[in-house]
């Protein structure tokens, strides 16, 4: 199937954003000019998984793409499996060696937490997407003869339960909620499906431009103004406005997609060898964030206004670079990268 500017757009820039937002990390316990720029680049770019959810939506749920069920799932559940826990065997090695505790009952240790699903942090959008695809078949005569009005339905009981009721549970008086009630919000990853149909919504159903530039406007301002003031009135970070799942991530995102989806660009190489790489600079990004710490290069050298998209880019920029060599493997690019 012919590849489409602008979902490669997008998805370069979601892998950009997954770099930079682990990239913030240390400057949200800080104080001061460094806490306020940290929170700025983390409101600004915390919104990947979303977006990467909502291109598959538009490409794995395109009625005119070519879907078998069975060949589908048994060839892409299996590179996500290897991929998935070969990387996580390979964290856990890591963490190991650097800290000094190779053994046998570590490794030994480190199997069982493999067996369970125990890996790195950032691996859970792999366990998503295994959910995810093995629904897609479901979804896809949803969206097939779902009509606008009741996709429309649905997104928006999508968004009441998934988005809108989980972020504000945790406030008054929705944190006296007390049984069923309670548990009417939809947990992330069963709420991620809502951005798959989404992201297909708006390949099929367009959303002028300008709403999407405000939806993102209005998104970072939630999120950017959330944070700031929740986090001081708290005494400490809150990362509640920042999760995937909250309303201004969510709006952030439908913006952001809905402003770029649609484009054609002039040149593709750059944007098309980032989109090709995100998966592996998904994969392998965090090795060289925590290199980083280990050697002691922190964002906290510099002004973390100018420290953290540096990072970032720099970041990228060697994860590409990784991609780049190990793609040449026949093996590695089909199953691991």
């Amino acid at each position: 199937m012919k590849r489409k500017d602008g979902i490669d757009l997008i998805k370069a820039i979601a892998i950009f954003c997954v770099v930079l937002a682990h990239t913030c990390s240390p400057g949200y316990f800080t104080t001061g000019a460094n806490f306020c720029a940290s929170v700025f680049w983390g409101s600004l770019f915390r919104m990947a998984v979303p977006l990467f959810l909502m291109c598959t939506g538009a490409l794995l749920l395109d009625p005119e793409r070519e879907f078998k069920a069975v060949p589908f799932l048994r060839k892409n559940y299996l590179r996500i499996l290897i991929a998935l826990f070969f990387w996580a065997a390979m964290y856990k090695l890591y963490h190991l060696a650097v800290g000094g505790a190779l053994s046998g009952s570590s490794l030994l240790f480190a199997l069982k937490e493999l067996v369970l699903f125990k890996h790195e942090f950032h691996l859970y959008y792999l366990h998503i997407t295994l959910l995810l695809y093995a629904f897609l078949p479901i979804l896809r005569v949803l969206t097939k003869h779902a009509s606008r009005g009741t996709m429309i339905y649905l997104l928006v009981l999508w968004a009441l339960t998934g988005i809108i009721y989980p972020t504000l549970r945790p406030f008054w008086p929705f944190s006296l909620l007390e049984g069923v009630p309670a548990q009417w919000l939809m947990n992330m990853a069963w709420a991620s499906f809502g951005y798959a149909l989404l992201g297909h919504f708006l390949m099929k159903y367009p959303m002028k431009r300008w709403l999407g530039a405000v939806l993102f406007a209005a998104g970072f301002a939630v999120v950017f103004g959330g944070t700031l003031i929740m986090s001081r009135s708290r005494g400490s970070f809150y990362e509640g406005f920042l999760e995937g799942m909250s309303v201004g991530v969510a709006l952030k995102a439908a913006g952001l997609f809905g402003l770029l989806s649609g484009v054609k660009l002039r040149r593709t190489g750059l944007v098309r060898f980032i989109a090709k790489a995100s998966f592996c600079v998904y994969l392998i990004h965090i090795f060289i964030i925590s290199e980083a710490a280990r050697l002691g290069w922190s964002i906290l050298l510099l002004p973390c206004i100018v420290s953290i998209p540096l990072a970032a880019l720099v970041t990228l920029a060697i994860c590409c670079g990784i991609w780049f060599v190990l793609s040449k493997i026949p093996v590695v690019k089909k199953y691991l990268v």
